[in-house]
């Protein structure tokens, strides 16, 4: 489910990266056709962001991104300027609605519009609209399933501004969550039984906060966002030690902090962590009809934090995995594979971007 912007106009479609833009950064991924349906990680970068450049989803300086951005193009060494952006889940309103079948593309889309007033609480031409046919609605074949997106033209425009102001060119405005979806479900198809039958849940730890995500053979089944995230160890470290937020941030990554750091403030945080997962699940548990998991993994800057998969696992009696977005893709020799392996989970929206360009 994408914004498409232009994209698929050529018979050959251009090389197209994967940007995602979160609170902490920004993450680059060139993907390319490997053969027989394989891929390959050609290259991949990341740059931080100042603290306040984007809130809560909000990009809030426009020239502190596009400048992130650049250095981090420039940085991966692509060519390519064609890019697929996100959009945060908590901007855009989804809403699967039935229309009837057999209607042409332009009836489609003044049904849409009519049916969107009814979801939407702003005016329509404040909206960016979009919209996707699932297939037969169940239990009615006469009719289709569509499942409608819609958010605030601003929320898109400054994501283009970004792209544009550095030199590249938007082509698809994706929702985050359906990207890290895309990625992930590469990994779940190598599990035994391409994890068929079994929920899989996603934990997405941000700096901000965590992205909750429970599918089941594909399908999401159940999502939240917990206020839980990475910037709450660097502020106490920043307390703790008399530091700016942004030393602290970089020494926190570097592992460039004092003794008393593992057992002071780290495992601290990582219990805090594993409560906040197993938390999540007893909710969904109780909100749900469903009463077991299958497997955890986990995406994001936090993931690979020494020791929080482990406690995680421990706490919940789940089979927990630090997600790599790029598990069983071949790699150009541009990539740094130490390097790589630090920051995989990290890049789990960036690569469900970059796939955007196979469909």
């Amino acid at each position: 489910m994408a914004l498409d912007l232009g994209f698929l106009t050529s018979p050959k479609n251009p090389p197209l990266v994967g940007l995602d833009i979160s609170t902490s950064g920004v993450k680059l991924v060139e993907l390319t056709e490997a053969g027989k349906g394989d891929l390959r990680l050609e290259r991949c970068a990341h740059e931080p962001l100042p603290r306040g450049a984007v809130v809560d989803g909000n990009i809030e300086n426009i020239e502190q991104v596009a400048e992130a951005v650049r250095r981090a193009w420039k940085k991966s060494g692509t060519r390519a300027r064609h890019v697929a952006l996100g959009l945060p889940p908590a901007s855009v309103i989804t809403k699967k609605i039935i229309l009837p079948g057999g209607l042409s593309e332009d009836e489609l889309e003044v049904q849409v519009e009519s049916e969107a007033n009814q979801y939407i609480p702003f005016a329509l031409d404040e909206v960016s609209l979009d919209f996707d046919v699932i297939g037969p609605a169940q239990g009615s074949p006469e009719d289709v399933e569509v499942m409608l997106a819609a958010t605030r033209k601003e929320k898109v425009e400054d994501r283009i501004a970004v792209a544009e102001a550095a030199g590249l060119k938007p082509l698809v405005m994706d929702i985050e969550s359906y990207a890290a979806r895309a990625a992930l479900g590469r990994i779940v198809a190598q599990m035994p039984k391409a994890g068929a039958d079994q929920i899989v849940a996603l934990f997405q730890i941000g700096a901000q906060v965590t992205q909750v995500s429970m599918l089941l053979n594909g399908e999401t089944i159940y999502e939240r966002e917990q206020p839980f995230g990475g910037s709450q160890l660097t502020q106490d470290l920043a307390r703790a030690y008399g530091m700016s937020f942004e030393e602290a941030e970089m020494k926190k990554r570097e592992g460039d902090l004092p003794e008393d750091y593992a057992a002071e403030h780290l495992q601290p945080f990582l219990e805090n962590a594993a409560i906040e997962v197993n938390r999540a699940i007893q909710f969904f548990y109780t909100s749900t009809p469903y009463t077991s998991i299958g497997h955890i993994f986990l995406a994001g800057g936090c993931a690979n934090m020494p020791g929080l998969v482990e406690m995680i696992a421990e706490r919940t009696k789940v089979s927990s995995t630090v997600i790599s977005p790029f598990k069983g893709m071949k790699r150009s020799g541009d990539v740094r594979e130490k390097q790589l392996n630090l920051d995989a989970p990290a890049y789990l929206v960036a690569c469900g971007l970059a796939m955007r360009g196979f469909d």
